[in-house]
């Protein structure tokens, strides 16, 4: 069952359909790790497509994990960042799912894709904007 919908959770939702990646987090043997993620929105749930023989969606199934994404970099105007938090199941995808994913990469990590999805219950959402002029500043 989809977690509550707030108009924050809403709003979440919402920017997390105008990009394509992002990152999921999670601990494998008692380290944090972040690993690229391709996202599709269904139904107010998550759907990951991840690469296999990296075996973070092992570690990922069935614990609580963070995926975030967001759109800092793009030159918008409003910048903003999305953090859900829940828990994480293999799944096979439904067809409009896989539709929705597109065509794999034909490589991750230089072997042949060989794609693993996990579905997120998000438990809770986290937005993050900014909005106005952004500038870029560098030090050193």
């Amino acid at each position: 069952m989809p977690f509550d919908e707030s108009a924050d959770e809403q709003r979440a939702i919402e920017l997390l359909t105008r990009v394509a990646y992002g990152r999921v987090a999670t601990s494998m043997r008692a380290l944090p790790f972040v690993a690229p993620a391709r996202h599709v929105v269904d139904d107010g749930r998550l759907v990951l497509r991840l690469h296999r023989s990296l075996g973070y969606h092992e570690a990922c199934d069935g614990s609580v994990v963070v995926y975030g994404a967001d759109n800092l970099g793009s030159g918008a105007p409003e910048a903003w960042s999305v953090q859900f938090t829940g828990t994480a199941a293999l799944v096979e995808p439904t067809q409009a799912q896989l539709a929705a994913f597109g065509p794999a990469p034909a490589l991750a990590e230089g072997e042949r894709e060989e794609a693993v999805y996990l579905r997120i219950e998000p438990h809770f959402a986290t937005v993050h904007q900014l909005s106005g002029e952004r500038r870029t500043h560098h030090t050193g």
